[in-house]
């Protein structure tokens, strides 16, 4: 039986979280208000629940992380960077920003899938992650072509610490060039880690593999107590960093 949280409930010890049934499961309830969401990724938990069910907390034991120094970027996606890059530079149709659109790639996230319906990324979900976002804890890069947003990805950052989120592509490779430019910029500002949450074979084919949650916890614990790594900008030349 797990908690049911107020919302002026602390969270349970994630030592408490369920480990059969529905494994990284720790309390159910409370909001998603800023200051909540703050609590959880300080603590190694996270919101995540389907339409219809209470506001689900878990932390995961292992945890599917990746290190920013492991990112596995194809030949073909080298390509196609070096030809985005090329297009940043010369004034072309392909453009790269950070925290331009944040709103709208959160949307465009929990937007229905080619195979799928849509996300468990709920209205409630949006207003608190923007919410964070406008305290400068919340962050998104964008792939922009000829003006139109074509894709993105957003997370959590506090201190060194990056919780990624989700991600999305309305043309090919697109989550994949947002990726990557928010990992080389994050690498830049000493960010080792990338919390990717839950194990699936798209995060483990770039590079991600799962630790045990005790190792997270400790690498967590530092870098949230360090500086904020300081404003958002694309690096360029990004054509250094591949």
């Amino acid at each position: 039986m797990i908690p049911w949280l107020e919302t002026t409930t602390p969270f349970p010890d994630v030592s408490e979280a369920l480990t059969t049934d529905a494994p990284g499961l720790l309390a159910a309830g409370a909001d998603l208000s800023p200051a909540r969401l703050l609590l959880a990724y300080r603590n190694g938990i996270f919101p995540w629940f389907s339409e219809g069910q209470p506001i689900l907390w878990w932390s995961t034991d292992p945890r599917m992380v990746l290190m920013t120094d492991d990112l596995r970027i194809s030949a073909s996606l080298k390509k196609t960077l070096r030809r985005v890059e090329r297009s940043r530079v010369d004034g072309g149709p392909w453009e790269v920003r950070f925290d331009s659109a944040f709103e709208d790639v959160m949307r465009a996230c929990a937007a229905p899938r080619r195979d799928g319906p849509g996300t468990w990324i709920s209205d409630d979900i949006i207003a608190g992650y923007t919410g964070l976002h406008a305290q400068g804890f919340a962050h998104s890069a964008e792939v922009w072509f000829d003006g139109a947003l074509v894709g993105g990805a957003y997370g959590v950052g506090i201190g060194t610490m990056f919780c990624g989120e989700s991600m999305f592509a309305r043309v090919t490779d697109a989550s994949k060039i947002a990726l990557a430019y928010m990992v080389a910029f994050l690498r830049s500002r000493g960010v080792r880690m990338i919390d990717c949450q839950q194990e699936t074979g798209h995060l483990a084919s770039l590079g991600a593999a799962p630790i045990s949650r005790a190792q997270f916890l400790a690498h967590l614990r530092r870098a949230v107590d360090q500086p904020p790594i300081g404003a958002w900008q694309p690096l360029a030349p990004f054509s250094d960093q591949i």
